[in-house]
């Protein structure tokens, strides 16, 4: 049987090209007229259209969805239900179009995009998400009649989807996953550097779910304990299951942010901060400048969009931490401050690899370009934040990404040119033992497959970079 859409080198389906005349938001019927959870599917179909067409990453399309007259009023229940169809396809879009390929005669045309998609994000619900079979095969051929761009498929997507139900499983089982799933630049990239097995298990813990991890302000035990979840070796609190975080204890007073256990090491590499002057680089969503708000220092937190720095500012008025932090809306590229600071944080734009767990939508948007023209600004920002440490100060560099040009290969040339600066390596002991988290040059390097726990939480973390620089003269 032929499979839909052409295949790339290793295996993995090519995106489809954008379908003449079809703008990337689903059409279809309005919210008064639509069958109970087509509203939902059109979501996630929309949320696809705009990552796969529309090369906007999920999150600035579901904000941008979210506020229009079609979806305001949808319960966050659906919109939740959208996204995780839309994640769960991104994630597994090669092994899901490997599967559809199967039950299709000849290739779909390769103007019937959203026709695939549709294909696709049913299958997702089908296979993986565990949606009642008469549930999906409905609303997807409403989902194709109510729109004019599908229409005309809407008995062929009732078919294959009954063969999917059917057979799918058998066929999902046969896939050569995960690496169908992992774009080939990619693939080829983890096995150069990791080797084989480690790439292996990187795109396994890449292709699975993330779970919700909070950093809190106060007693990590307590609120594990409240909150229902454990404690992870980071002091991470993570929760057994995802949740609706505004509605969680603790939200609206404050006491707790959402942010990955790999995310929250870097600033705890700093020890303690009281009373420091501390600036935080690209410092949006504001992860670490909170918890060196909490613990005491000064800090003055730099990015330069507007929309994030909003959102910065948001996040510290929630935790009550604004007056412990000057806000900067500025390049740092171009921004001089007025003084030097004890501890720089540079926490730099960069592919972020090591995320794809939450952000699948990465594996449908990067490339090599975005790699090389990355980690020259990266070069650019860390000379740039040299110049603000203090003689006996502090440099923590780090990054989201998995990429040694992103990491390691930042800090080598940047020591060479810099001669007053010298590696702080970080201690087996600051990591709470665990080694493997090392490089030999006492550098981080998580892993998305590392445990982050006990084995009960054992669901891995994101991937990082930390380097941790000091300077010894003027």
């Amino acid at each position: 049987m032929a499979e839909a859409g052409r295949k790339r080198n290793g295996g993995r389906p090519s995106r489809p090209r954008r379908p003449h005349g079809i703008r990337a938001t689903a059409e279809g019927k309005s919210a008064q007229a639509s069958p109970p959870g087509l509203l939902s599917r059109q979501l996630a179909l929309a949320l696809l259209e705009a990552v796969i067409v529309g090369r906007q990453t999920m999150d600035e399309a579901q904000i941008r969805l979210a506020g229009t007259a079609r979806f305001r009023d949808l319960s966050s229940r659906d919109r939740g239900f959208a996204r995780l169809v839309a994640a769960t396809t991104l994630r597994r879009y090669g092994s899901l179009s490997a599967v559809i390929g199967r039950f299709l005669n000849r290739p779909l045309p390769a103007t019937a995009v959203r026709t695939h998609l549709v294909l696709l994000a049913s299958a997702a619900q089908l296979l993986l998400v565990g949606t009642p079979a008469h549930a999906v095969l409905n609303l997807a051929v409403e989902q194709c009649r109510s729109d004019r761009a599908t229409a005309r498929f809407g008995g062929l997507v009732n078919a294959v989807l009954r063969k999917v139900a059917r057979d799918g499983p058998n066929y999902l089982s046969e896939v050569d996953w995960p690496r169908i799933d992992i774009p080939d630049w990619q693939w080829a990239r983890w096995v150069e550097h990791y080797g084989r097995a480690t790439a292996e298990a990187i795109a396994r813990a890449s292709l699975t779910e993330a779970p919700l991890d909070l950093t809190v302000k106060g007693n990590p035990e307590q609120w594990a304990e409240r909150l229902g979840g454990q404690v992870l070796d980071t002091g991470s609190v993570r929760l057994p299951e995802p949740s609706r975080v505004e509605g969680l204890p603790g939200y609206a007073e404050g006491e707790w942010w959402v942010q990955d256990a790999a995310a929250a090491l870097p600033a705890r590499l700093l020890g303690n901060v009281s009373g420091l002057q501390v600036a935080d680089l690209c410092a949006a969503p504001g992860g670490k400048t909170a918890w060196l708000a909490a613990a005491g220092a000064h800090v003055t937190a730099v990015d330069r969009s507007p929309a994030r720095v909003r959102r910065l500012e948001s996040n510290l008025q929630r935790l009550r931490l604004q007056s412990a932090v000057a806000v900067i809306t500025a390049d740092v590229r171009s921004w001089t401050p007025s003084v030097e600071f004890d501890i720089v944080l540079l926490d730099a734009p960069c592919t972020a690899t090591g995320t794809i767990r939450r952000h699948p939508d990465l594996l449908h948007l990067k490339s090599p370009g975005d790699l090389s023209e990355l980690a020259r600004l990266q070069s650019e920002l860390l000379s740039r934040a040299a110049r603000w440490v203090k003689p006996g100060g502090r440099l923590i560099f780090c990054t989201c990404s998995l990429e040694p040009e992103e990491g390691p290969e930042q800090i080598v040339p940047f020591l060479s040119a810099r001669p007053e600066f010298v590696r702080d390596p970080i201690l087996t002991g600051e990591v709470s033992g665990h080694g493997e988290w090392l490089t030999e040059a006492g550098e981080l390097r998580t892993l998305p497959f590392h445990a982050a726990g006990p084995a009960t939480s054992n669901m891995g973390m994101d991937g990082f970079f930390a380097a941790r620089l000091r300077r010894t003269s003027a």
